[in-house]
């Protein structure tokens, strides 16, 4: 008795074009950077208004808006030739 799925091969998916690869990496680059940034200004946000502004939110929301504006940013500068320039820089 032989398993029918050990006798059938793999399905394989084609494989994605290169622009999707990129606009893929693209994307993960931008999500991971406005969850980190803006974590980051949370916590500050969280911090200052603990420490400075007798904890008011206004600090929270402020640093989260910076963190996800900075995120933006470098999610919009993103390029090709920018990342060339920078693997390019690295690896000499």
């Amino acid at each position: 008795m032989t398993d029918a799925s050990s006798n059938s091969p793999p399905s394989s998916r084609p494989n994605k074009p290169v622009s999707e690869a990129l606009l893929n990496e693209k994307w993960d680059r931008a999500i991971s950077s406005l969850l980190i940034r803006s974590s980051l200004g949370l916590s500050f946000g969280v911090v200052f208004s603990v420490l400075l502004f007798k904890r008011r939110a206004w600090p929270v929301w402020l640093g989260l808006g910076f963190g996800a504006g900075r995120a933006w940013e470098e999610a919009d500068g993103m390029d090709s030739t920018t990342n060339i320039r920078i693997f390019v820089l690295t690896y000499r």
